[in-house]
């Protein structure tokens, strides 16, 4: 009994285990099988390869998303759909998951055509979209909230290819695209792009999506027949790969041509058909997103290759291998941000509203159920961060962020990396990760079509005309410039002038090979903006001639560089007036000059005086011969005439700064002379345009030029305004009193001066112009390369040398041939600084003298105290004005007088009648020369003696003749 119990309860323990662990995993089974799950629709097509490679990383994201995350609450189920390559299956489709699967968000399509109506849907269904594939920037502007763009936009890259483009310093570029919404979605955003680095899209060519090899080689065609080089290219791989292959077979893939592709083509290029897709795309360039290599990337690159093994064939379409490429690796982070998102939302909103359908709107759309769960995922949606195979997940307003570009160029079988663009530091050198710049460091070795490596220049002469067309004004006048002439024989037009030989120099000094072919412009009245527009639409490539760079002309076609002088002056006749130069000798100097130099003429002649009277018999005399001598001296420096010997060493250095001086004066005065009589000679009968409106003048201006219009504009009536064709035509109008002037550009003005310099004058003012140009079309790639050389051309010695060739001996016949009319008076203003120095140099002699005198005479001063001032200064006036016999002149003069029979063996002074005078020893005694009646042969003689010191004992000997 008591055994039978223990095996009931052992068995009973044993059953209790059992049932415990059959309901845990009971509980466990039963939690399992409560994971909600989340509908969601995908709509591709399935029969291409890109389809099978990104639904292949779908799945693999969720099988790989789920083991990580087991624990999860919500499982996604995805809903396939075809859409069968067509826009409308594609619709169709999203309808059918909406209405019939209740998905809660969709993923796809592939194309942007297929996507705009599916986010109409999206936004009537509250249904999500999530698109990794359609780039077409335009989508945006549908402003649906539940558009999800889980991948970069096409705008994103335009600003790399705008970056390659600058670095290169290519201008202009065309543009090829496919006709549909996604070629057409990034052009505005590529033309902005260009515009900004001062480049442009000067053509578009647009090729059928469905386009047979016909119509690709004739757009083809079209574009070999284009100045430009420089194509980006922006369509779907596999009509990219057929393009190349027929660009290749016409010789578009050749050396000069630039070839730069989308990421449209290169993120797909090694999807599809790569030996041979790359055999017709050597040399091309292209932008490529960036992808940072991974372990995780690299990992999972093996798996999807085993994997998509299993599931398809290896190859593709077209039996070529296929690879991993970016959308795969979007459509991954897509899934895995979406299975987050619904982790994250609430899904007691997981039901759909039955719409109210009016009676009269019983069609699909009218019936269509809105979501109430979407809102709530697509607010999730927009929270989910995460580090993905393809880079950071982050949506913004729904979309990425612009991110890194590589820039790739095909060599061979290989997409060498060459650099890198990345939105806050521009382009990167892949070497030496160095931003490049404009002329700096460039990419590394490029391989461009044709196998070259030197950077193409980016266009070339068309081959439609095989040589440049330019467009020649035929003149009747100013041959000089422009001569359009005509072989009788060839009936070629070969141009002559001075502009031609300009452009042919300029041409010779560019890099490349340019071939004018000159077409004569005839035109009745000479209209030049006529032959301009004949630039703008398209009949000439350039016009070469005197044609002036004015502002409406910019506004439809490019000037070069100006090379010839500026301006639009007034030319006027010359009146002779021989009769009217009584006084012209006054005008060179002005009055207050006259009455300086008058009065330091007399200052100079008073300084020599002073410092020559007591040494210099020249300066002594009577009063009045004194002061004759002073002024005859003084002026007479005026042609350095003066005969009289200075002695002094102070006067010799007031003489000597005073030369100079004059040396200046009369220089000045002889060349402002000159001057003033030509001046008064020849003077313009007008000097004020305004002055020919008032008196309602007639004047000239050169046939179809804008001179016409400039006048105008100044004020001249039409009626005024008399036409001319030739410098003859001009001279004739003046000769017979039809015009009072002519208006024309400086250059054409010189060549009628050059012949009549003594009957015609330019006057002020001048019209500002920019001078002549050569016109081109409109951001053409000549403008820059003709301006560079004319620079070349205008700063060596071939522009002198052409100059003389047409206009030989001008500056000869005509040395000024501007000269200012209004000859002024030479003022003090002119020559203060020489009369500063003399007056400096007169004054410091004065001074030295002065302080040697009272030096000298200093006991006269101040021995006396008992005499006044008075006194005292009439003795040094005294003193000063007799002869300084202690000059070395002087002393000579006693040396020679020491033998003379009068006062040789005397020991006491003569009297006034002759006699001998007893002298005190305390006196001092002063003689005069005189001429003694018993003396030999009348002879002069000096006695020397010392000065008295006082009035009362001075003695003058005095001999009557």
């Amino acid at each position: 009994m008591m055994n039978s119990t223990k095996s009931f309860n052992s068995n009973f323990m044993g059953y209790f285990v059992l049932f415990v662990w059959g309901f845990v995993l009971m509980e466990v089974g039963f939690g399992q099988n409560q994971a909600t799950e989340i509908k969601v629709g995908v709509v591709l097509d399935l029969q291409t390869s890109f389809s099978k490679i990104c639904l292949t990383s779908m799945n693999m994201s969720l099988s790989d998303f789920y083991k990580r995350h087991a624990d999860y609450t919500t499982r996604l189920a995805i809903h396939v759909r075809d859409s069968m390559e067509d826009v409308f299956q594609a619709s169709a489709a999203a309808l059918d998951l909406i209405k019939n699967e209740e998905v809660s968000a969709i993923i796809g399509p592939r194309s942007s055509m297929q996507t705009e109506f599916m986010i109409r849907l999206a936004n009537i269904s509250q249904v999500p979209t999530i698109t990794f594939s359609a780039t077409c920037p335009s989508l945006t502007s549908i402003n649906s909230p539940y558009f999800v763009r889980a991948t970069l936009d096409d705008s994103s890259q335009v600003r790399a290819i705008a970056a390659i483009i600058k670095s290169f310093g290519w201008r202009n570029v065309v543009a090829v695209y496919v006709d549909n919404e996604f070629g057409k979605g990034i052009m505005p955003y590529l033309s902005d792009a260009l515009n900004d680095v001062q480049a442009f899209v000067v053509n578009r060519c647009l090729i059928p999506q469905d386009a047979n090899d016909d119509q690709i080689l004739k757009e083809l065609y079209k574009l070999m027949t284009m100045q430009t080089r420089v194509f980006v290219v922006h369509m779907p791989p596999t009509l990219g790969f057929r393009f190349f292959q027929k660009a290749r077979e016409i010789g578009m893939m050749e050396e000069g041509y630039v070839w730069l592709l989308t990421d449209g083509v290169m993120n797909l290029i090694k999807s599809n058909e790569r030996g041979s897709s790359f055999e017709n795309m050597q040399g091309v360039l292209g932008v490529r997103s960036h992808i940072t290599k991974s372990k995780d990337l690299e990992d999972f690159r093996l798996r999807w290759k085993k994997t998509f093994e299993k599931k398809n064939s290896l190859k593709g379409d077209d039996g070529d291998d296929v690879e991993l490429n970016i959308f795969a690796l979007r459509a991954y982070d897509s899934i895995t941000a979406l299975a987050m998102a619904v982790e994250n939302t609430n899904i007691k909103s997981l039901w759909y509203d039955n719409p109210i359908a009016s009676g009269n709107n019983k069609t699909d759309l009218g019936t269509l159920k809105v979501s109430r769960y979407g809102p709530s995922l697509l607010e999730a949606l927009s929270n989910v961060r995460f580090k993905g195979l393809a880079g950071e997940f982050k949506l913004i307003n729904g979309q990425f962020e612009s991110s890194a570009f590589e820039v790739i160029n095909i060599i061979g079988n290989e997409e060498r990396i060459i650099g890198f663009w990345r939105p806050y530091n521009g382009l990167v050198n892949a070497n030496s990760n160095k931003t490049m710049l404009l002329g700096g460091e460039r990419f590394g070795p490029v391989l461009w079509p044709g196998k070259s490596i030197v950077v193409p220049k980016g266009w070339e002469i068309p081959t439609n005309g095989k040589m440049l067309r330019v467009g020649v004004p035929v003149k009747k006048g100013f041959l000089n410039f422009v001569d359009a002439k005509t072989d009788p024989i060839t009936n070629e037009l070969t141009p002559t002038g001075y502009c031609i030989d300009v452009f042919e120099a300029a041409l010779k000094k560019l890099h490349y090979s340019v071939i004018p072919k000159y077409i004569a412009f005839l035109s009745p009245d000479e209209d030049y903006d006529e032959m301009v527009y004949q630039v703008y639409n398209g009949t000439y490539d350039a016009v070469v001639g005197d044609v002036t760079i004015i502002a409406n002309r910019s506004l439809y076609v490019d000037f070069t560089l100006p090379y010839t002088e500026s301006g639009v002056s007034m030319m006027v006749p010359l009146k002779d007036n021989k009769k009217k130069n009584t006084w012209v000798f006054l005008k060179p100097w002005s009055l207050n000059l006259w009455v300086t130099t008058t009065c330091f003429f007399v200052f100079i002649g008073f300084i020599v005086w002073i410092l020559e009277h007591r040494v210099n018999t020249d300066f002594r005399g009577p009063p009045h011969h004194q002061i004759g001598t002073s002024f005859w001296f003084a002026f007479s420096t005026m042609n350095f005439a003066h005969r009289e010997k200075v002695v002094s060493n102070l006067a010799r250095f007031v003489v000597l700064v005073w030369c100079f001086v004059v040396l200046v004066l009369i220089q000045s005065y002889t060349a402002n002379l000159t001057s003033f009589l030509t001046v008064q000679r020849f003077q313009p009968e007008v000097t004020n345009w305004k002055d020919l409106i008032r008196n309602n003048e007639y004047v000239g201006y050169q046939r179809g030029t804008f001179v016409c219009n400039l006048l105008q504009i100044q004020g001249f009536q039409k009626s005024q305004l008399k036409p001319f064709g030739s410098a003859e035509e001009c001279d004739e109008l003046f000769s017979n009193g039809t015009i009072a002037a002519s208006f024309d550009e400086v250059a054409y003005l010189k060549l009628i001066l050059s012949k009549n310099c003594s009957r015609y004058a330019m006057v002020e003012p001048t019209f500002k112009t920019a001078g002549f140009g050569f016109v081109f079309p409109k951001n053409s790639p000549l403008t820059d390369d003709v301006s560079r050389a004319i620079l070349n051309v205008t700063q060596g010695e071939e522009m002198q040398h052409i100059e003389n060739k047409w206009f030989k001996n001008q500056s000869d016949n005509c040395p000024d041939l501007k000269t200012d009319l209004s000859s002024n008076s030479l003022s003090v203003s002119s020559f203060w600084g020489l009369f500063l120095i003399a007056g400096i140099a007169s004054f410091l002699a004065l001074f030295i003298f002065v302080v040697t005198f009272l030096y000298e005479h200093k006991l006269t001063l101040f021995a006396d105290s008992e005499h006044s001032f008075r006194r005292k200064l009439k003795s040094l006036v005294r003193i000063f004005d007799e002869k300084d016999i202690k000059s070395h002149t002087f002393k000579e003069n006693a040396v020679h007088n020491v033998s003379s029979p009068i006062t040789q063996g005397s020991s006491t002074p003569l009297t006034d009648q002759g006699t001998l005078l007893p002298r005190s020893p305390s006196q001092n005694w002063e003689f005069e020369s005189r001429r003694v009646p018993s003396i030999p042969n009348g002879e002069l003689f000096t006695l020397e003696s010392e000065q008295v010191e006082d009035e009362e004992s001075t003695i003058n000997l005095k001999v009557n003749d």
